[in-house]
């Protein structure tokens, strides 16, 4: 029987879906049938195990799963036998500590004692525990699941301890976000113990990630230019290491490529513009081996 590497992952979300699409870019067809519990890809080895975000960390570490893909936040939290392989660069969030509006003169007075022996509503009692630990507070800790961001309101806490993205949450309930515990974003985990033939597929995976995440944001630049302007092109076109220039048969002028960041593209373009830069193509990048 062919080995296949058993990957984990969140059955809903926004990880997911980004989950899914870097799968699909990096040309491993899963079908997205949520019902069923581990669907294996068609033309890689390996299988995809849909679990609970939560459940996750200890799966990989039992070895339930190979790997998995899940918000360091949570990894963190459950604090099981696995390791981190590989940061995804995708699902950013932070978790902090918020209080009432209301509240922030006196916090602002001293910082972090205005926590002591108050009541704080959270998912994440083992990362909140062990920062309370580390800066000597003592406060009551309430293990909430989901709708964090109310409890002050309804009485039920004096602070929260939660996920943060935008903010916009914390503003709607009159909570201000006054400490940054930890960052947080999708990590590839893996089981310590996987053998020399996982390993190996493993390490395909990776090469896939890295060509999709590479040519994440950036685009394939073509344009013609006075030759004479190529020192001032190259400054705006630094490339990986450096623009491609080729001669064109009209003496005088050379072809320039480079590789540009998307969101620096219209200041470029317009740049280029100012120098003469004609028949400017620009493409997408599919992939991007390094």
């Amino acid at each position: 029987m062919a080995t296949t590497l058993r990957i984990a992952v969140q059955t809903k979300g926004r990880l997911y879906e980004e989950t899914m699409t870097m799968l699909s870019e990096s040309s491993i067809k899963v079908d997205p049938v949520k019902r069923t519990l581990l669907v294996p890809a068609k033309n890689f080895p390996v299988e995809i195990l849909y679990l609970r975000d939560d459940d996750i960390p200890q799966a990989v570490a039992s070895g339930t799963a190979d790997v998995g893909i899940v918000g360091e936040n949570e990894y963190e939290e459950r604090q099981e036998d696995a390791e981190i392989v590989k940061r995804l660069d995708f699902s950013k969030c932070r978790l902090s500590l918020a209080i009432p509006k209301h509240q922030m003169d006196e916090y602002e007075k001293v910082g972090l004692k205005w926590f002591d022996g108050k009541r704080i509503a959270t998912s994440y009692p083992g990362i909140l525990g062990r920062f309370l630990t580390k800066n000597g507070i003592k406060a009551d800790i309430h293990v909430i699941t989901g709708s964090v961001e109310i409890a002050p309101g309804i009485n039920l806490s004096d602070a929260i301890f939660d996920i943060v993205s935008s903010g916009s949450t914390l503003v709607s309930n009159n909570l201000v976000e006054v400490e940054v515990v930890m960052q947080s974003e999708a990590v590839l985990i893996g089981n310590k113990k996987l053998s020399e033939e996982k390993k190996e597929i493993l390490k395909e995976l990776l090469f896939r990630f890295d060509s999709y995440k590479n040519a994440e944001g950036k685009k394939y630049i073509v344009l013609n230019i006075k030759t004479e302007k190529l020192g001032e092109v190259a400054k705006l076109l630094p490339g990986l290491k450096a623009p491609t220039v080729t001669a064109l048969e009209t003496e005088g002028w050379s072809s320039v490529a480079s590789v540009i960041e998307e969101k620096h593209f219209w200041e470029i373009i317009s740049g280029l513009k100012q120098l003469g830069a004609e028949g400017i193509l620009v493409m997408p990048i599919e992939k991007m081996i390094m």
